[in-house]
């Protein structure tokens, strides 16, 4: 019965650091893919918006996480977007294409 209690608490204090731990490698990535669209990322936050498991290439099993932020290129508008992260690798950014960004592909 102890010996359950302390797996748990134990595996309850890995999640919660490691989680910390992603999040902070989802704003280092939410921040500079903002920046490399030319774009200011909102509120200096990202939020986990799903949890899951997921394998890497290697055939690990890993925590995949998405999170969701807010971008934009006025300070007025905001762009709704998501990262993937499998473990602590960045997968997957989605950044809407922005109007201004679109426009100039075009001239």
């Amino acid at each position: 019965m102890e010996y359950g209690l302390l797996i748990t608490v134990g595996l309850a204090a890995w999640f919660w650091f490691d989680s910390i731990h992603a999040r902070e490698v989802a704003m280092q990535a939410g921040r500079m893919a903002a920046e490399r669209d030319g774009l200011q990322l909102l509120d200096e936050t990202v939020a986990l918006s799903r949890l899951r498991t997921g394998r890497d290439e290697m055939g690990r099993l890993k925590l995949l996480r998405t999170y969701t932020f807010e971008v934009s290129d006025t300070g007025v508008n905001r762009l709704p977007c998501a990262l993937t992260l499998l473990g602590k690798r960045l997968q997957q950014v989605d950044i809407p294409p922005v109007r201004d960004n679109v426009v100039q592909l075009f001239h």
